[in-house]
This record gives C-alpha cells, structure tokens and sequence, in this order.
C-alpha cells in the first residue's frame, strides 16, 4: 500500500512520543510505501486536485526524504491528515481540498466534511447525557452568570489544543475580568465554559477509538501540583489504566456515531463520568499507552485501516459493475 501522511514539520515532531511517527514505523515495518507532505502542499490545478510529495524511509539515525514529485491525491490508497491545529482559515481551507480530493477519488483519513463539522470543543454537545454543564458564548456578562451558578469553571477558546488558554475560574478570582476580556477578546471571540471537574486530579483521561472502536485501555493525564490542565503538552504526566465501565459507555456510544461520520481515529477526553472533548484532528497518545501495556495502538490502527481500505476497494468494484451492467442493459435496449 502507498500511504500519504499530511504533517507538520517532521523536524517540529518528538520522534520518541509522536503518534504519527508511531503510526507511520508500524506501516513500514510492514511494507507499506510511505509518503509525507504539508499542509500547503495540496492545491488545485483548475478543478483537480494536486498534491506534493516526498517519499519518506526510516533509517537507523532517523529518516530520508527523496525529491518531491507532484501526484494525484487518488494516487494513494490512503490520505491520512495529520495536522494539528489550531483550526484556523488555512486548516478550514485544507478540509475543502481534501474534500475535492475525496470527491476524486482519494480516500481521506479522517472525512474531511466531518474534521470540518465536528468542532473539537463543540462536539460533546452532541452527547449532552455525557457532558457536563456548559455554555457556549462570547457574551461576558452570560459567563458571570454561569460562573455564579456554578461557582468553579473552565473557559477555554473553540479553537486551541494542548490545554493552550485554558482557565480556572473561581468567585473569588481577582482576575475575572481580565481572564474573560482576554479570552472573548472582549466579547468578540466565542469561547466554552464548562463546569470544573474535581476528578481532572485522577487525570484527565485520552480515550483512543480507532474506526468506531476504543481501545481497552487510556491514558490518564495527571495534572502537575497546582495546575488545572493534565495535557501532556502542559506538563502533565501520563498513565495508561484499563477503561472503566463508563469510559467504555462513552466510548461504544459515541464511537457508533464517529464511524458513520468517517471519523476514523478520535480520541475522547473523559474527566471522572464526563466526555469533554472530541477530538478528531491529529489525536495522540499511541505512543504511551504502548509503552505501558501489552496493547499495540499503531498495530490496530494499521489493522483496521488495511479492513477499511480492503472494504472501500471491494464496495467501489461493486459498485463499478452495477454500472456497466446498467450500460450493457441499456445499450441492448437501445438496439
């Protein structure tokens, strides 16, 4: 198979915690032709999609990358988006492309219709007997009445990751006003408040679902002492633990739904009973979970996207021969 992974800077990626690396090493060890691009390497030639690329090797010092050639994004038997966010104009404009390419022939992981409809943020809104309180809103005034209510909450922006901007926020805060005039770029920005959780100090904790299936176990992001987020890219420290009985309710629940979206790899954010976040850009945490248990992420990511693959491969062919038969038919019809 001849697979394209769309990054960032391979030279911005930690090699030894990165999910798509780890991805990207169990293809190759099983023969599979590695290709790697930017985000601004797809574009349109008129109404055709386009993409370039370079082929990518593993090497025992690290990688090689041959010259870049211009391809077809249908060239590939899978387009797998990687890129992080934020999710601004330019990420937005990718999901367009990689739409048209999808409508060309290119077999895009994730959907990029979904990537673009599911808001990372805004999707547990989907699952409301999931997730906690909430408000969406950019009006300040809305937020104070939401923090008197519940008296302890998080406010964080629609479009940020790694636990970038987020803030606890408490009554007795004397930086209230700041915090929201900053965050909602005084009533400007839309931005979620949610309830605080006490049980982000058991960790908050990454549920990997892998074509609408969890995997059996998670990561647990334990905050550092005095901090409120437990994402591993602000400090916190990771522990993978079996799912409880409610992770894997969420889990099965909404992994139905991401599966019929085309969602393929998502990774759920659950603190104590409740879902959190969704998220369907570059999920991570492969990496972790493998080394602490006998479970093998990137092995079952690679099983399962060799089934889809096989599937989509089988269900086009079908398809195909339905229309020449119904060409034939109506040919002798014709005569």
């Amino acid at each position: 198979m001849k697979l394209l992974f769309i990054l960032d800077p391979l030279a911005s990626l930690k090699s030894e915690k990165d999910t798509s690396l780890a991805i990207m090493r169990e293809a190759s060890q099983r023969g599979y032709a590695l290709f790697v691009c930017m985000q601004h390497d797809l574009f349109l030639r008129g109404d055709q999609a386009r993409i370039k690329a370079k082929k990518f090797s593993f090497t025992a010092q690290c990688y090689t990358l041959s010259d870049e050639v211009e391809y077809s994004p249908a060239a590939f038997d899978a387009v797998i988006m990687r890129k992080d966010p934020p999710f601004d104009n330019e990420y937005l404009y990718s999901t367009y492309l990689l739409e048209i390419a999808a409508s060309q022939g290119a077999k895009v992981y994730n959907n990029p219709i979904a990537i673009r409809s599911w808001n990372e943020k805004l999707s547990v809104t989907r699952f409301p007997q999931f997730a906690p309180e909430f408000l969406v809103s950019a009006n300040n005034t809305l937020i104070r009445d939401f923090l008197n209510t519940h008296q302890d909450i998080v406010v964080k922006p629609l479009d940020g990751m790694g636990g970038s901007s987020i803030f606890r926020l408490t009554l007795t805060d004397p930086n209230i006003s700041v915090i929201l005039e900053t965050i909602t770029q005084h009533g400007t920005r839309t931005i979620m408040a949610q309830r605080y959780l006490p049980a982000i100090l058991q960790g908050d904790k990454r549920i990997i679902v892998i074509d609408g299936e969890p995997l059996p176990y998670a990561l647990a992001r334990i905050p550092l002492a005095g901090e409120t987020r437990g994402n591993l890219a602000a400090g916190g420290t990771g522990f993978a633990q079996p799912l409880s009985a409610r992770d894997h309710e969420i889990a099965i629940t909404v992994g139905k739904t991401l599966k019929q979206e085309g969602l393929f790899l998502v990774g759920l954010d659950v603190i104590g009973e409740h879902l959190t976040e969704i998220n369907v850009t570059s999920p991570t945490g492969m990496v972790e979970i493998a080394a602490q248990t006998d479970c093998k992420p990137a092995g079952v990511f690679m099983d399962a996207l060799a089934s889809n693959i096989k599937t989509a491969l089988a269900r086009d062919s079908a398809t195909a021969m339905v229309a020449t038969v119904a060409l034939m038919q109506h040919s002798e019809i014709k005569v």
